[in-house]
């Protein structure tokens, strides 16, 4: 999996984010995502690319501007263990790491030339050079050289171990890096420049995550100096670095509103944490020794607000800028507020699913319960009342790496999906659960409430499955997806919420794929392995597109979960707010809050 900017999927609706390559769940709706800048500048210039904006020379102008991405509390400086993975999280903390590219609006990869430059060298092995700008330092005056990119790629390597890989000496939301770059980056430690080489083609290289936190701070809270990190990391030497992995995976996440010692989170981004209200919200203020295009504002607060309310916080002018979920009433009411707002809408790399609990002794377990359970969600029913009062063009999705609105969607669905849950059938799922035994069968469906589409989603399934049979309860937890609630513990039979992606090839791989990070139900499939494999190791598009199709099509066979829809964008800001702008990328509404200004 990639980070990007670390490349991730994202979960929406969970309290976690696709920075590192794969999912991420999403938004005020999703679960546990891309590296930041290409150019920043005169506030109210026009974007003309996917990328960032051209707005020419601009300095830092004082004043604050408060956003809203939903309710869920701040978790942590470091986002990507796979507590604190989410696009909540990812929502700040994107702003305070820079990586060498990050996506645009629509999930194409732009560089990052602040940070620095990179090249391929060679195509057999895959050999990436990359060089950091001289004058990247972090925010407390360190330079930012190779020994980051070892710390990154440390992070990433389930063979620094204490001896079993089910407990990895880093506990990262991505773990593949090590197997991917054996070596890891070559180069000197205090250097601006250094290699790496792939053990096999990389389809996603260039979103590989290589910047990550500052390693000067986790060697030290190790007892090491950086070179002795560095040289403990190439050695393998696990029990030298136990000390420093132990602060990277809990010493930066504090209680809520108690904010780590300064000195021990420098930032390579244009903001740093400034204060944090525990249950109301976090600043950010401009890092003033940013190497790179500086933030267009002083000050960035995220205030964590539930959805039904951003809208009044809009028009009272205590928000500026808001990222709530979808819904028909939220859209009717911005739409009110007439020209003292905008309104940005637009398709999204976010899509909504039901996933089942595959660990031992759980329910579905059973194929045929799966089988049942899809027969009588009404998924059809579920777009048509819920999502194309947004999106008039809306359909059922069904498939999950290639989206509705990608020009290889048809094709693939012909090759993996022969429709066979397409019309709900309760005669049909009440005849399995007969058959099997299982009439009366609780499932719980677990989400991150409140959400109000979400409950409307599980009221409609309970409507239509319990007349099968089964007994939906309808399990939304503000806490589901948060370190130790329900997701984690496995008290939930379906889990309903989306993925954040930004249209990386190989990012499912962590989702799908037995024993990885992101696979939160436990699914394990060997052949789905070996597909995946396949995939993750070729250049050829037309590689990719075979091994979609094959892959979508064991996973409607083997029932993982049950892809709904792809989600409708919807966002807003004031008037007076520049350079807000929509994407269809997992990093949201946000995704270039360094270029917002208030107008003159």
């Amino acid at each position: 999996m990639r980070f990007q900017r670390v490349s991730k999927a994202v979960v929406v609706g969970a309290a976690m984010a696709m920075a590192l390559s794969a999912c991420a769940p999403g938004g005020s709706e999703t679960s546990p995502s891309a590296s930041e800048s290409e150019g920043a500048g005169n506030a109210g210039a026009e974007a003309t690319t996917t990328g960032l904006a051209d707005l020419g020379d601009i300095t830092t102008k004082d004043g604050t501007i408060k956003v809203s991405i939903g309710a869920p509390e701040f978790i942590s400086y470091n986002g990507f263990t796979p507590q604190t993975y989410s696009t909540y999280n990812s929502g700040i903390t994107d702003r305070m790491f820079a990586g060498f590219t990050y996506f645009g609006t629509d999930g194409k990869i732009y560089a990052n030339e602040d940070l620095g430059s990179f090249e391929k060298i060679s195509d057999d092995p895959l050999t990436i050079k990359y060089t950091i700008a001289d004058n990247a330092k972090w925010s407390d005056g360190t330079d930012i050289t190779t020994a980051d990119a070892v710390l990154a790629w440390a992070v990433q390597n389930l063979n620094l171990n204490t001896g079993s890989k089910e407990k990895p000496l880093f506990s990262s939301v991505s773990t593949d890096l090590g197997d991917t770059v054996p070596k890891g980056p070559q180069g000197d430690p205090a250097g601006k420049e250094f290699t790496v080489e792939f053990k096999a083609p990389d389809p996603d290289w260039q979103i590989q995550t290589w910047m990550l936190h500052p390693a000067h701070v986790v060697a030290k809270k190790g007892g090491l100096s950086t070179e002795e990190f560095v040289a403990a990391v190439r050695d393998g030497d696990s029990k030298k670095l136990e000390k420093a992995a132990k602060f990277w995976n809990t010493g930066w996440t504090t209680k809520p509103g108690t904010l780590p010692d300064e000195a021990d989170m420098p930032v390579s981004g244009p903001y740093k944490l400034g204060s944090w209200k525990a249950g109301e919200s976090v600043t950010l203020t401009a890092n003033e020794n940013y190497y790179g295009t500086p933030a267009a504002t002083k000050e960035l607060n995220f205030r964590f607000l539930a959805d039904s309310g951003m809208v009044q916080a809009l028009q009272n002018k205590d928000l500026d800028v808001i990222g709530p979920q979808p819904t028909v009433d939220t859209l009717e009411q911005l739409k009110g507020l007439g020209s003292a707002v905008n309104i940005q809408q637009g398709d999204t790399l976010t899509w909504e699913h039901l996933d089942f609990n595959f660990v031992d002794g759980n329910a579905m377990t059973n194929l045929e319960l799966r089988k049942a359970f899809a027969m009588c969600v009404p998924r059809q029913e579920i777009v048509d009342n819920l999502i194309k009062p947004l999106n008039p063009g809306a359909q059922v999705m069904n498939l999950r790496e290639v989206f509705p609105f990608q020009e290889n969607y048809a094709d693939t669905v012909a090759a993996a999906y022969d429709g066979r849950y397409d019309e709900v059938d309760i005669d049909g799922a009440k005849k399995i659960l007969e058959d099997q035994d299982a009439v009366g069968t609780k499932v719980r469906i677990g989400y991150s409430a409140p959400n109000e589409r979400r409950t409307n989603e599980v009221a409609q399934i309970k409507s239509s499955c319990d007349k099968a049979g089964f007994e939906i309860v309808d399990a939304g937890d503000p806490k589901f997806f948060a370190p130790g609630g329900t997701q984690e513990r496995g008290d939930y039979e379906v889990a309903l919420f989306a993925w954040a992606g930004s249209g990386q090839i190989s990012s499912g791989q962590n989702i799908y794929a037995t024993g990885k990070p992101q696979n939160y139900g436990k699914y394990s499939n060997a052949q789905v392995d070996a597909e995946w494999e396949t995939l993750a190791t070729s250049l050829d598009p037309a590689v990719h597109a075979e091994q979609t199709k094959k892959i979508e099509k064991l996973l409607w066979d083997d029932l993982f979960g049950i892809p709904l829809f792809a989600h409708p964008g919807l966002s807003a800001s004031g008037s007076d707010i520049q350079n807000v702008r929509h994407t269809a990328t997992q990093n949201g509404i946000v995704w270039n809050a360094e270029q917002w200004v208030r107008a003159e």
